[in-house]
């Protein structure tokens, strides 16, 4: 068979990548059923659809015609580094270094890097959006996390909090 849409095809053969991969994984814990559900029943049911999913679009990318066979173009390596580096630099924020002796700077700093260094790998880059964005994903996690999951994050920096 041809392929017809080549962004289809290799979006549904990586789907199908990472739900056989999440499947296999879940595998590992107790799987339990579906009145009394294990540690690893919602990666293996999550893993399954999204490799049947990924195998629809590859079953798809086959047989429906596109215009221009949807070529896959080149990289885009500026926005894959950006993203992948911003969240690199949540991950040290949050949690600090400290084979280096960087602190903890917490989540509030962590969010606002993420958010700047992430915001960077687009064409258009407006300082003002940005920190309005920053700010909200902010109030919002600091909401979500601290006051109504009561989880135990360090929200500030060690030198502030003491």
């Amino acid at each position: 068979m041809k392929i017809k849409s080549q962004q289809d095809f290799f979006s549904g053969l990586m789907f199908m990548a990472v739900g056989i991969a999440f499947a296999w994984g879940a595998t590992t814990y107790t799987i339990g059923e579906g009145a009394r559900m294990g540690p690893g029943y919602f990666p293996l049911v999550l893993g399954v659809l999204l490799a049947a999913m990924g195998a629809f679009i590859v079953f798809e990318s086959l047989v429906v015609e596109t215009e221009n066979g949807d070529p896959i173009g080149k990289w885009a390596w500026k926005p894959l580094g950006f993203i992948i580096g911003a969240n690199l630099l949540f991950g040290i924020l949050l949690g600090g270094l400290p084979s280096i002796g960087l602190p903890a700077m917490g989540m509030i700093v962590a969010i606002y890097g993420l958010t700047f260094v992430s915001s960077l790998a687009g064409d258009e880059f407006n300082i003002r959006e940005v920190v309005v964005l920053a700010t909200l994903l902010a109030i919002g996690s600091y909401l979500a996390f601290i006051v109504l999951l009561k989880l135990q994050f360090q929200v500030w920096p060690t030198f502030i909090t003491g």
